[in-house]
């Protein structure tokens, strides 16, 4: 069951999408303190020839997901640099597999990772961003790392196990 519900991932949109320039640098920083392994796969995109103006879509992804968090009210553990070298590892596999099979298992075994997916309402919405985001930009080799990270993130916040909560008195 997803931890970021429908109605956490629609207010942070909202919220995203409303805040000025200001707002969203303060997001930002409150990200960086919060989860800097997080943030810092924002900066390593510089390093891999992405544009400061590609790096848009991958920020107001970031500030999404990391509202998303925000308001689904649980309390997030840090998702480590060795969590988003594991699922980056794990996703780039899925992808080499699902690419290798013949067009018809390569629907069925996508359809089946999206179904089973722990956030499927969070990785639904960024892969409409990002296949959207993909038709309005002019390619370039780049643009396959500010996807990558876009959907390692959401696996990061799939996969990040939560501390168990303790049973006060009253709630046994």
């Amino acid at each position: 069951m997803s931890r970021i519900t429908r109605y956490a991932l629609a207010r942070a949109i909202a919220n995203v999408r409303a805040m000025d320039a200001t707002q969203k640098e303060q997001l930002a920083d409150e990200l960086f303190r919060v989860q800097p392994h997080v943030f810092a796969s924002l900066l390593v995109q510089k390093q891999l020839g992405v544009s400061p103006e590609k790096l848009d879509f991958l920020v107001e992804i970031l500030l999404i997901c990391f509202d998303a968090m925000k308001e689904s009210g649980l309390t997030w553990p840090l998702i480590t640099e060795d969590e988003q070298d594991r699922q980056m590892r794990r996703f780039v596999a899925t992808v080499h597999f699902h690419h290798d099979l013949p067009g018809s298992l390569c629907d069925r075994a996508l359809k089946q990772y999206i179904e089973a997916h722990p956030e499927r309402e969070l990785l639904a919405f960024v892969k409409v961003e990002a296949a959207d985001w993909l038709q309005r930009i002019v390619p370039e080799e780049s643009d396959k790392y500010v996807v990558m990270a876009a959907f390692n993130l959401v696996n990061c916040i799939a996969s990040v196990p939560m501390p168990a909560t303790k049973l006060t008195r009253s709630a046994t």
